[in-house]
């Protein structure tokens, strides 16, 4: 039986708590993830770590003003819950992740806001949306691999939207990365990948987004990481550099 409590993490604790998806703070990304972080964290953006008697990081949940949402979503007065994520397989059937889920709804009512949504997929690096469905969470919304999950206890506020985030693709002709340090891998990704294009010597140009806006009109349903070529999308998730070089030699040999 578990005992949990739930920690905030915050500018001034961040360095012993730690952003949970990277513990070590020595790594290049803990510190881009960091840096994001304490300038969001005015916006309203939180972190909150769920632990167990014994201090054992259980799982996380990362949420925020949809309005400062760092995904394609048109939310006026909702929360928006960027991540989610429990650490072991173990622990996924014992209410860990409503317990985030709560602790979410919570904030959202006590600043008077019409409900929480969530953007859900079945692919990588995003929640499955049968969490939420179990938390009484409706789809409003699915374009691609990406549904749009919304709780509401304000019945009269419109349904939150998605955006669509292919309307921008074309405008990126070339070999193109759009990024931000709101997940703390995609340094890591980005360096990987440019060390691979110039193996195969390709002007991998790379943009990162600054602001929830750009995020917001970015070329992928994931917001926050987009590799396009002429104007297509290969992939909105980080990658490895293996990764990489077999999308390479496959457009390549199209071409």
């Amino acid at each position: 039986m578990y005992n949990t409590k739930i920690q905030e993490v915050t500018p001034k604790n961040v360095l012993s708590e730690t952003l949970f998806c990277i513990k070590d703070i020595l790594k290049p990304g803990f510190k881009c993830k960091q840096n994001w972080f304490e300038k969001r964290y005015s916006e309203g953006l939180r972190i909150r770590i769920l632990k167990d008697n014994e201090d054992k990081m259980l799982g996380f949940i990362e949420y925020v003003p949809a309005s400062k949402a760092w995904r394609p979503v048109n939310a006026p007065n909702f929360m928006f819950i960027h991540c989610m994520y429990l650490a072991a397989k173990k622990t996924r059937n014992m209410g860990f992740g409503s317990e985030l889920i709560k602790a979410c709804e919570n904030e959202a009512r006590s600043k008077k806001m019409d409900g929480v949504c969530v953007m859900t997929s079945k692919g990588a690096w995003i929640a499955d949306k049968r969490i939420f469905e179990k938390n009484r969470y409706c789809e409003v919304g699915k374009k691609g691999r990406f549904e749009l999950m919304v709780k509401k206890w304000n019945k009269t506020a419109p349904d939150p939207q998605l955006i669509d985030w292919t309307i921008n693709q074309q405008k990126y002709q070339g070999w193109h990365i759009i990024y931000a340090d709101q997940c703390p891998w995609h340094e890591k990704s980005v360096e990987a990948l440019l060390h691979t294009a110039c193996d195969f010597e390709i002007d991998l140009k790379v943009t990162k987004l600054n602001t929830a806006l750009e995020a917001r009109y970015a070329p992928s349903g994931f917001g926050v990481f987009s590799l396009v070529h002429n104007g297509k999308l290969l992939e909105d998730h980080y990658i490895s550099a293996t990764r990489f070089r077999n999308i390479l030699k496959k457009e390549l040999k199209s071409a």
